[in-house]
């Protein structure tokens, strides 16, 4: 029939026995849904492979994150700093004793009232700092510049009252250069206390050293028993620890 050899034509299979165009058709079907039917499996597979690596994705980030938790939590638990062991300053073994003063006041004579009263605070704390105050301990008939050297020399630290009148006075900044030779390297030895100047006036010899600026007298005096303080108690824990 027409019809037959016509669609047989258009397939180039002429030679061989007619056959139906439903059952061409039929055939042309089932063709073309093959590579589907192997696109869908191999995209439903791409799609379950994809789903597994997903569902074992989270498991794999829990067990990450367990881990940085864990590791986290022990780094901070092995990072906490310990605080140094207490140190008993006024103990008859403390190298505190080494000299004979805790504190030598560098002042002016102009500033002597403020002077005297932190003198009163200091000695009058539980630990009874003993302070050198020039006009009251130095001795009568010995030269000036002999005291002022003894002075450094005998105290672990040194208050420079920096007022306008220690820059003014020859013998401040004298008593200044002594205690800066006497130790070099900041330290806490050296305790600069600026009052009544701007920071500009800050002498340049002390800029590597920070200072105490009187605002509230009571703040001031506090810090500067504090900072004594401290000084003392690393200077006692030192000295323990070389000779154990």
């Amino acid at each position: 029939d027409g019809g037959c050899s016509g669609g047989c034509g258009f397939w180039g299979l002429s030679a061989e026995p007619p056959f139906c165009p439903l059952t061409s058709a039929g055939w042309f079907r089932r063709l073309l849904q093959k590579p589907k039917q192997s696109s869908i499996h191999a995209s439903s597979s791409s799609h379950s492979t994809t789903s597994h690596s997903l569902s074992s994705s989270p498991s794999s980030f829990s067990s990450s994150s367990s881990a940085w938790s864990s590791s986290s939590s022990s780094s901070t638990s092995t990072a906490q700093p310990s605080r140094p062991a207490p140190v008993d300053i006024s103990s008859s073994s403390s190298a505190r004793w080494a000299k004979s003063y805790d504190v030598c006041i560098c002042h002016s004579e102009v500033d002597l009232e403020f002077v005297e009263e932190l003198v009163s605070y200091l000695e009058s704390q539980p630990q009874s700092l003993r302070c050198f105050l020039q006009l009251r301990d130095s001795v009568a008939g010995s030269a000036v510049m002999t005291e002022l050297c003894e002075a450094v020399q005998n105290s672990h630290c040194w208050v420079m009252l920096i007022t306008p009148s220690f820059l003014q006075d020859p013998w401040c900044r004298y008593q200044m250069h002594q205690a800066l030779a006497e130790a070099p390297m900041a330290n806490g030895r050296t305790i600069p206390v600026l009052k009544d100047i701007d920071r500009k006036d800050y002498p340049r010899e002390l800029r590597n050293l920070y200072y105490i600026y009187v605002a509230l007298k009571e703040n001031s005096f506090r810090q500067i028993r504090d900072t004594v303080l401290r000084y003392l108690e690393e200077l006692c824990r030192s000295s323990t620890s070389g000779m154990q």
